[in-house]
């Protein structure tokens, strides 16, 4: 059994209403439970512990954003995301958790400057290349970074955003493509021994909070003053990164 503190259920509670509202209210606060989950337990068990917790609120978003997923734009960066995945795979089964720590922590880093970058550069959207070639690369490193650290969501927004795509079109083609591919990297995960009968027990757990953390992201969706809540999350999510590093 996994054991953990009352302080270490509270931070693994958090990042369950983190991940579940970020699937359906604001995508970037997700990223601030994936250095929380490491805090609390061995790194490479982490990511597998946050794995199916992301399924659960990627089930969410399907079925509430399921009729507007653009299924061409997935096609396209979908088998390069798989060769990145694999990619990952491979890294997963050499690295160990004193070097996987620090390097979720630089990738989390390494994500909220991409991002940062991203928000400080109006029109980007319009001047990002739509090739084959832009996909391959966007896919092939969101597959590395997603199964090493739960963390391409800042690379497929750079995807999506040069897809031009309206808000529902983005939101649900996002929603699908994350529901597939985290489904996809369940097996490889329970052949590394990061997914096991306890850490599914310890997920149970927290679904009730994942399933309560998506519905508060529909709630807040068109409420949420997003500039002032994703600054906190980048600030917090940094801080949290750092830790990991610096540990």
């Amino acid at each position: 059994m996994l054991e953990l503190s009352t302080s270490d259920y509270v931070v693994a509670a958090l990042s369950a209403l983190l991940l579940g509202f970020s699937k359906t209210g604001l995508p970037g606060a997700g990223i601030l439970a994936i250095p929380l989950m490491a805090s609390i337990l061995p790194a490479k068990l982490s990511t597998g512990v946050v794995l199916p917790m992301l399924v659960m609120g990627d089930i969410v978003a399907v079925a509430w954003y399921r009729r507007h997923a653009v299924w061409g734009h997935l096609f396209r960066v979908i088998p390069f995301a798989v060769a990145g995945i694999l990619i990952g795979y491979v890294v997963m089964g050499r690295i160990t958790d004193r070097q996987l720590q620090p390097a979720i922590g630089a990738i989390i880093l390494i994500m909220l400057a991409l991002h940062v970058w991203r928000s400080r550069r109006p029109g980007l959207d319009e001047r990002l290349p739509t090739g084959i070639m832009f996909a391959g690369g966007t896919g092939l490193l969101a597959g590395v970074t997603t199964m090493m650290a739960n963390a391409a969501g800042p690379i497929m927004t750079i995807y999506l955003l040069a897809m031009r795509l309206p808000k529902s079109a983005f939101i649900g083609t996002g929603a699908w493509y994350f529901f597939m591919l985290n489904l996809f990297k369940i097996p490889f995960s329970m052949r590394l021994g990061l997914i096991t009968p306890d850490t599914m027990a310890f997920n149970l757990r927290l679904m009730p909070l994942i399933f309560a953390g998506a519905a508060l992201g529909i709630l807040a969706a068109r409420r949420i003053p997003e500039r002032t809540f994703g600054m906190a999350v980048q600030i917090l999510a940094a801080a949290a990164a750092l830790r990991l590093l610096c540990a």
